[in-house]
């Protein structure tokens, strides 16, 4: 915790340095970060180790104002000269640019006075050896569950900790150490002319959260094997369920069209809807920044504005947006503290489990895996390859590949009927699986 406590200060220091290194060379105003961060990462396929890699990054940028005129610049160098040299450089970029009336440090008043400790620190004390161990017992849960597994692509176990630092010239600096964990694991499966892949990870600021490697690996093989055998369906109109991973990308979906740079540029499906009805009444979307252990947490945004628990979407009705703060002035409005994107957005989960939704269901599809990235953000208009699973009766009857969805997103989001209990956490963005109404599905 001492060489903690004393690389912190160091960082601290460096950003402190770089502000007033700044402020001589002329700068109206300016901010700083630099980011410390170590790694491990063990890649074993087939029973083999294939890659050990291990990370040592580091890195600082500054930005400068000279009135409303901007210049950035960065280094992975953390000499002394490297930091006057910096600043010259941004400096000079800064003297040469135009001006425009919404750059700028955000509002001082915005600041994080406080910074909570979010318990984002958990070092993993593992050696190599160790690493390879639990990478080959991943890999081996998945390889020895079926003899139709007939190949990997490898599991890989990845570990860092880090720092990070931030400071801006209303006298703002803050900065807290973090740590990330993962294991995952992708393998084949064969049967007859079907040949089929699936993974399976789990992440977590702790590793005392991970699943197991066991656990991970199986659940690859199993997934995996669920999609052998796999069919085209006929082209039909059907309720459509995205699992809970898939639903992810609903959500982000959302964010990116109430995300500032879309709509000043008048570039998002959902402009000028702040106040009005997106979702059913029943859907309660919002963000906590200060979860403890969140994969996305912080204490600050990435201009030191504070961060808190908000809504988004509020009985179904739209009451965020997510602005920066040169996306806010452009707005005319107020930095929503999402400098550096949303932290922890999730969608509250109805009564029923996937299971549940399934029967709700009755007929359908269950997307499993979508392809390509078919979304107009100016119109909404939704189309993307799609594989999963097709159900009858509120139960799975078989898989089903080579399938497009398509739809319009301001109507999806319209025709949520439930979101289930089974909450993907490994993100920032935590959701449960979605019942939509009737989609446009093209197969054969």
């Amino acid at each position: 915790m001492n060489d903690l406590n004393e690389r912190q200060a160091q960082l601290q220091q460096m950003v402190e340095d770089m502000l007033r290194e700044a402020e001589r060379q002329g700068a109206s105003g300016a901010e700083a970060g630099v980011n410390f961060d170590i790694g491990l990462s063990a890649s074993i396929r087939l029973g083999v180790v294939e890659t050990i890699e291990h990370t040592r990054d580091q890195g600082m940028g500054v930005t400068v104002y000279f009135g409303q005129s901007k210049g950035s610049a960065s280094t992975s160098d953390f000499k002394p000269e490297a930091i006057r040299d910096t600043v010259r450089a941004a400096c000079d970029i800064a003297r040469f640019t135009s001006a425009d009336p919404c750059n700028g440090l955000a509002d001082a008043e915005l600041m994080a006075r406080e910074q909570p400790d979010l318990d984002l620190y958990h070092p993993w004390n593992i050696d190599v050896d160790q690493a390879i161990a639990i990478g080959i017992e991943c890999e081996a849960a998945a390889r020895d569950l079926d003899p139709r597994i007939t190949n990997s692509e490898g599991a890989t176990l990845n570990s860092h900790r880090g720092i990070q630092v931030y400071g801006n010239s209303h006298g703002f600096i803050g900065g807290y150490p973090s740590s990330s964990h993962s294991i995952s694991c992708a393998v084949v499966g064969q049967q007859g002319d079907s040949m089929q892949r699936d993974y399976w990870y789990t992440s977590a600021r702790s590793p005392e959260d991970l699943e197991s490697a066991q656990t991970v690996g199986r659940c690859a093989g199993e997934r995996t094997l669920a999609r052998l055998g796999a069919r085209q369906i006929k082209t039909c109109e059907a309720a459509v369920i995205f699992q809970a991973e898939m639903a992810v990308s609903l959500l982000r979906s959302l964010t990116g069209a109430i995300r500032g740079s879309a709509l000043y540029r008048r570039s998002s499906f959902l402009l000028d809807q702040l106040g009005q009805q997106i979702f059913p009444a029943c859907v309660h979307i919002h963000e906590n920044p200060l979860l403890p252990r969140g994969l996305a947490s912080a204490p600050f945004d990435a201009e030191g504005v504070a961060t808190a628990p908000k809504d988004l979407v509020r009985d179904g009705v739209l009451c965020s947006y997510v602005l920066g703060s040169y996306s806010a002035r452009k707005l005319k409005m107020q930095s929503t503290g999402n400098a550096g994107g949303v932290r922890n957005l999730t969608i509250d989960p109805g009564e029923l489990d996937l299971a549940g939704l399934l029967k709700e269901m009755g007929s359908g599809l269950l997307v499993t895996e979508l392809m390509g990235s078919g979304l107009n953000m100016v119109t909404g208009d939704y189309s993307r390859g799609a594989a999963g699973f097709w159900v009858e009766h509120g139960e799975i009857q078989y898989p089903v590949e080579e399938i497009t969805i398509a739809g319009n997103m301001r109507d999806m989001f319209a025709g949520v009927q439930a979101v289930a209990t089974d909450v993907e956490q490994r993100g920032s963005i935590r959701t449960g699986s979605w019942l939509l109404r009737p989609m446009m599905i093209a197969g054969s």
